[in-house]
């Protein structure tokens, strides 16, 4: 039976590929997806995430915007990795999947209550949405199966030297999601770093030779020159997918039991996710952390679902 999923992110080339992968792959019935200002403003990832399901076909699924800025303080972009419009690389048509009516938070409330069966949610941007949900609608929590997320890390971050881009973007809302109770599963840049989209991974989307996997390639392209330039990386990581893909194959991503918190009030540290992976600290586990990938087996996945969007 598919997983029910609702999609929440900041589109974002990584972002784009996790739509894919959730809309083409048969084991996920993706129900609704719901735009935040991240990787860059709201206006921009949310005509990012139709121009997605533009380009690639995918209709039906309700897109809808959600928060502008975080709980606290003002929004910040990662336009030096995503481009000015946040999605750089090919040139996108006017979207023709359409906008919902509905805010994201309004879209998630009612998917959830519709549906027949608890909901899983993939947020893979700031969790600003899923917070505000949360916060506002605590007894929702019960259609939730569980939340699994990109963001945080094991290690050091790529924003400060501590903290990963989306916790580092809402703490407080990452605060939130990590003490709600619910089923948690975190994919961090020491797992997403294993994914990373070389020339050969970026031949064989190409090669598909469809106007989807053309687009697909050039996406992927900017990506990696973008983190050539800001971090030096050889060829840039796909974190996003990774929460998907593990939906699909849970094997594909070896999980640890562990304590994650994030601190609110470092000096140098704000933003980042403390994780005890040898127990140290004796407080409870509240999640589960993503620590090594199959990486061929998820660029098997990453391919698979470009190839079956590009056939329609």
């Amino acid at each position: 039976m598919a997983i029910p999923v609702i999609l929440d992110c900041d589109p974002g080339h990584d972002d784009a590929f996790n739509i894919l992968l959730a809309a083409a792959n048969p084991a996920v019935e993706l129900l609704a997806i719901t735009t935040v200002a991240g990787n860059q403003t709201l206006e921009k990832t949310t005509l990012n995430a139709r121009r997605v399901c533009s380009t690639a076909g995918i209709t039906g699924v309700p897109i809808a915007a959600g928060r502008d800025r975080p709980l606290h303080g003002t929004a910040s972009v990662a336009e030096k990795i995503h481009g000015e419009s946040g999605l750089d690389g090919p040139e996108f048509g006017e979207p023709s999947v359409p906008l919902d009516a509905r805010d994201a938070i309004t879209l998630i409330r009612e998917t959830l209550l519709a549906h027949p069966t608890p909901v899983t949610l993939v947020p893979t941007g700031p969790l600003t949405n899923i917070a505000a949900l949360l916060l506002a609608h605590p007894r929702l929590a019960e259609r939730i199966e569980r939340i699994v997320l990109m963001g945080g890390s094991t290690g050091r971050g790529n924003t400060t030297p501590a903290a990963e881009f989306n916790i580092h973007c809402d703490p407080e809302a990452a605060d939130v999601v990590f003490s709600s109770g619910l089923p948690i599963t975190m994919m961090g840049l020491n797992a997403s770093h294993q994914v990373l989209a070389t020339d050969e991974v970026i031949g064989r989307v190409e090669a598909l030779a469809t106007p989807l996997s053309r687009t697909c390639a050039q996406l992927l392209r900017f990506f990696a020159d973008g983190y050539r330039e800001v971090f030096g990386f050889p060829a840039p990581p796909l974190h996003d997918p990774l929460t998907v893909a593990h939906l699909i194959e849970p094997k594909l991503v070896e999980l640890v039991t562990a304590n994650v918190v994030v601190e609110l009030t470092g000096t140098h540290t704000r933003g980042a996710t403390v994780v005890d992976l040898h127990g140290v600290t004796g407080r409870p586990a509240n999640a589960q952390v993503g620590v090594t990938v199959d990486a061929p087996a998820f660029w098997d996945l990453i391919v698979d679902a470009v190839r079956v969007l590009g056939a329609r």
